[in-house]
């Protein structure tokens, strides 16, 4: 893909997809969930191995939060930009569906699906969690607050991915020598 402009603009177009049908449909299920379901139920079993039951359910949710800053993070010290936009609208589909299933807690409504569990016997991560902090009733509010964070980290990705692509148009079409300046690093 390289440096071009024009190969990173199809992502981005696909991420503004993905935050228009994550406000139309809670339950809409992207390519990235596809990555982030593994992730969430890897994070139960490698927190698990630590001895603390809250801790195990809670891994879920701090391993899917986890993937996309860390590699946020790998692309800065790689000085690839918009690989790191890209990072944040990872990280809005996670910070949604972590939203949504935070505000069922008390409802329960939402299809559960784990690894090695019988159907019917899986706990609900968030249901377990405010319960046992005392805060169960307040998991609608909650919920949406973090859908709404969810919603933030989309618009710094469409925002600053989009912004950095226009830069790479005006280095190329104006000429610039591109290994020199800011363009190179985007």
């Amino acid at each position: 893909m390289g440096r071009s402009w024009a190969a990173r603009l199809p992502l981005l177009v696909y991420f503004a997809w993905i935050g228009v049908r994550q406000v139309l449909d809670p339950a809409y299920w992207s390519l990235f969930d596809s990555l982030n379901f593994p992730i969430h139920e890897g994070g139960h079993l490698l927190f698990g191995w630590l001895g603390c039951e809250f801790l195990g359910v809670a891994g879920g949710t701090i391993l899917q939060l986890v993937a996309p800053v860390a590699s946020a993070v790998m692309f800065v010290r790689q000085r690839d930009y918009f690989a790191v936009a890209v990072c944040f609208g990872w990280l809005s589909t996670n910070l949604y569906h972590i939203g949504v299933y935070m505000a069922d807690a008390r409802d329960r409504a939402l299809p559960l699906v784990t690894v090695g569990e019988p159907q019917g016997s899986i706990p609900h991560d968030w249901e377990y969690m405010l319960g046992r902090l005392g805060i169960l009733e307040y998991d609608r509010a909650m919920g949406w607050l973090v859908c709404q964070t969810g919603l933030l980290a989309m618009l710094v990705c469409l925002a600053g991915g989009g912004w950095l692509l226009w830069n790479m148009y005006v280095y190329r079409r104006s000429g610039l020598n591109a290994g020199s300046g800011f363009a190179a690093k985007t």
